[in-house]
């Protein structure tokens, strides 16, 4: 979830090296100590990597992902936050330049001197391959998000090797299309790819919508082979810094420096071992025994930095461009009808205490959040109204709010006693008896998420509200959690929890067309809000703020989902050494940046 975007989507864990291999959910035996020509990176708790196209669907979205396809295959334009601020990177990006018309309804893309690994350039029809894709299976790739890309966009016009023009159907706020549109487009090797089969000769089938569909379903299949990554020569042809040694099924991901990369951002580490753990306190056993040399800690244990620091470590808190929720799932058949009451969800929403949550659960290293925003960072993005905070917590007034509203108190859960549509009754389709109880599913392996669960649980329960939990690995909460309607089986699902190490992670431009829009590819809960749609079309298209503070303001009044305190990405514990590059803030980790001190 990047995601979603990246979820990270998007999206933030062994003794002696024995010890090491039981925690680690990979297996296999890892380096220790540094070296100037490998790394050891722990990847967070139950984020197991299970992708490698660069082209992610719905189940695929988490950072991880996304941050070893763009090892393997560069972005187009790439924005990320390790350069210190967020912008465009064109030192990782295959494009050099973007100049778009004067009547803001086209932009025409310069190529780099670039070549894929096995010696052929790279070019326009390399792109016109992902246009193409994309084109013919929106509704299948993880980023659409109904008339925005690929949708508003109308022609794909070659003008030579190094230069394409891409039209749009209307004038569009220029840092909004390149950040959070073009920034999505990965140029693929249209001369390996491009088959209807596997066995099959490459020809140029995505040129038509049928010919795109089957070379999809190919990709897709071979992609849905994890134990065969590392031999199938599908992934060979790439263009980025890192090359694919081995990728287990458990997750655990070899890198080795790409000897034909002709880009700029030239590996300085040869070999990356990407580590999965099972559980947070794995991977700080692992740190403490010199078997990772970039890992993090909770951030309830920086109270032990010093024990760190006399290792060899350096710990620098990792700030993340994000927001953390719980969505709803307001087709669920039975509590749907409950959460699409306004007044519902303001009492959920005031039962949460973000402040004691930060203090207590975060060791003071989160940041509350109060709308779609992120506000861990200064912007001009956030309104008044979010910052302000519209819904203070308060039990009391919560469960004020609910008993106004047609629900007792029975055996100190609320149940619903005066059902009908009235301004004091329970609302439309809820029924009379309904108990005002939820599930949710969340990310498993993490102490710090199970102790804000606990904290939500009893918070909850003294407005009356029932919070019961089940948790899962979050590749298992996003596929168990999908958007759906009433009447599917897969729709029994209340709330879902993808990590404290946020929900999801912004590109620059924090629109929310993925999230919240109908639609929207990342909007799991089926939110709709037919003012919220006018508000995000008016932040893709207008240059004035003010367009996305009236979104902010808006969605903090609508409570589309249960905001939480949104924690930094992770704790990071480095061995001192490692140096060259910021912490990117949209959460991607960026290992050609990565340099040994000599």
């Amino acid at each position: 979830m990047t995601k979603p975007r990246r979820w990270a989507l998007l999206t933030g864990a062994a003794l002696a090296v024995s010890a090491l291999l039981a925690g680690c959910s990979g297996g296999g035996s890892a380096a220790t100590g540094t070296k100037s020509d490998e790394i050891n990176y722990a990847l967070p708790a139950n984020f197991t990597p299970n992708w490698i196209l660069p082209i992610g669907t719905a189940a695929h979205l988490n950072t991880n992902n996304g941050s070893i396809a763009q090892s393997l295959y560069e972005r187009l334009i790439a924005y990320d936050g390790s350069t210190g601020k967020i912008a465009w990177n064109k030192a990782g990006s295959v494009a050099t330049a973007a100049d778009f018309a004067s009547d803001g309804k086209s932009v025409t893309v310069t190529l780099g001197d670039r070549h894929w690994s096995d010696g052929t350039p790279i070019t326009s029809r390399d792109v016109e391959f992902w246009f193409n894709l994309i084109k013919a299976n929106a509704k299948d790739w993880g980023s659409y998000s109904e008339g925005k890309a690929p949708d508003n966009w109308t022609s794909f016009t070659t003008v030579d090797d190094t230069h394409f023009t891409i039209a749009f159907d209307k004038a569009y706020n220029q840092d909004w299309m390149l950040a959070n549109q073009l920034s999505y487009i990965i140029p693929l090797p249209q001369h390996v790819w491009d088959k209807t089969s596997a066995s099959g000769k490459v020809s140029d089938a995505d040129r038509t919508a049928a010919g795109a569909k089957q070379v999809w379903k190919v990709l897709n299949t071979a992609a849905g082979k994890i134990a065969d990554y590392d031999s199938d020569p599908l992934w060979k042809t790439i263009s980025g810094p890192y090359g694919l040694s081995s990728f287990t099924t458990a997750g655990k991901v070899q890198l080795t420096a790409n000897p034909k990369y002709d880009g700029g951002e030239k590996a300085s580490i040869t070999t990356v071992n990407l580590l999965p753990f099972t559980t947070a306190d794995a991977e700080t056993n692992a740190l403490r025994s010199g078997a990772v040399d970039y890992g993090y800690i909770n951030a309830t244990d920086l109270d032990q930095k010093d024990s760190f620091t006399a290792k060899g470590y350096e710990v620098d808190p990792w700030t993340g461009w994000a927001i953390t929720y719980m969505p709803y799932n307001f087709n669920n058949p039975d509590m749907g009808a409950v959460f699409q009451q306004l007044y519902a969800r303001q009492a959920v929403q005031m039962s949460i205490d973000q402040t004691a949550l930060s203090k207590v659960v975060f060791n003071g290293t989160a940041t509350s959040t109060y709308g779609p925003i992120p506000q861990a960072q200064e912007s001009d993005y956030v309104s008044d109204v979010q910052k302000d905070n519209p819904y203070p917590f308060s039990t009391k007034k919560a469960t004020a709010l609910l008993t106004s509203h047609g629900w007792t108190a029975k055996g100190g859960t609320m149940v619903c006693t005066d059902a009908g549509s009235g301004d004091d009754q329970c609302g439309e389709g809820v029924a009379a008896g309904t108990k005002f109880t939820m599930q949710v599913l969340s990310q498993s392996g993490s102490t710090v998420t199970d102790n804000m669960m606990s904290a939500i649980q009893s918070s909850l329960a003294k407005t009356g509200i029932g919070f019961t939990i089940k948790t899962a690995p979050v590749s298992s909460v996003l596929s168990q959690t999908p958007t759906c309607t009433a009447d599917e089986d897969s729709c029994d699902w209340d709330l879902s929890f993808f990590g404290t190490a946020g929900s999801w992670y912004f590109p620059a431009y924090p629109t929310g067309e993925s999230l919240f829009s109908t639609g929207g590819s990342a909007n799991f809960g089926s939110y709709s809000n037919e003012q919220v749609d006018a508000l995000i079309d008016a932040t893709t298209t207008s240059t004035d703020t003010s367009a996305v503070q009236d979104y902010s303001a808006a969605v903090a009044k609508d409570l589309p989902v249960i905001w939480l305190p949104s924690p930094d990405y992770q704790i990071s514990v480095k061995k001192s050494g490692l140096s060259g590059f910021d912490q990117d803030s949209l959460a991607n980790f960026h290992p050609a940046q990565w340099k040994w001190s000599k």
